[in-house]
């Protein structure tokens, strides 16, 4: 079985790589719904994490509100610190059981999509690292467009990640998004050929 991590600051079109790499026949684990099942209320992480940061982040039902969570540690690096060192390692515990599941159903690709691939150190649960890109403008204008953040705001999300200069540096491919969806689809075909059919044997019609 093959397990690639692909990674990407936000807004790089990360999840829609996911999205033609699942249709291509990988099966996706995203790190963004394990970070949902972690915050399940009365679990382990969401009481250390209520207690970290206060009644004051959580909704009506209970549930985390990640809108106000994010506001809170996008702004200060050391609570964003705090916040990681309760999320990562539980989150890790359960990729690496998904991953052994998917093992034991014998699944020939796996593909753990997580923006923080390399700060949490999910990186050792892949066998390469795919890396999406593109040009900061055309980040901030997308977070600005599909998350309704200020320049501001879509500026601090960027800062608060890996450099783009270590990330690409700590990749082995990069795929190139700063086109339009058609140019991100064929660069991962290209991809998906040369990479992912070789290792597996099973050449995608």
């Amino acid at each position: 079985m093959l397990v690639i991590g692909l990674t990407g600051s936000i807004g790089t079109g990360k999840s829609e790589a996911a999205r033609h790499l699942e249709a291509l026949g990988a099966s996706i684990i995203s790190a963004d719904q394990v970070g949902h099942e972690a915050y399940t209320p009365n679990t382990e992480a969401w009481e250390q994490v209520v207690a970290a940061f206060g009644d004051g982040i959580l909704q009506e039902d209970g549930e985390i509100d990640r809108r106000k969570l994010g506001a809170i540690v996008f702004s200060d690096p050391s609570q964003l610190e705090k916040l990681n060192e309760i999320m990562h390692p539980r989150m890790a515990r359960m990729v690496s059981d998904k991953i052994e599941v998917l093992r034991g159903q014998g699944v020939d690709v796996v593909v753990l999509e997580a923006a923080l691939l390399f700060e949490a150190g999910w990186d050792s649960l892949v066998e390469e690292v795919w890396v999406t890109d593109s040009p900061e403008e055309a980040v901030i204008q997308r977070l600005q467009e599909r998350n309704g953040l200020s320049e501001e705001e879509a500026r601090k999300r960027i800062s608060s990640q890996m450099g783009r200069d270590e990330r690409l540096g700590r990749s082995d491919f990069v795929i190139d998004n700063s086109g339009d969806v058609a140019g991100l689809k064929r660069a991962i075909k290209e991809l998906w050929d040369t990479r992912v059919e070789i290792r597996i044997g099973k050449p995608n019609g």
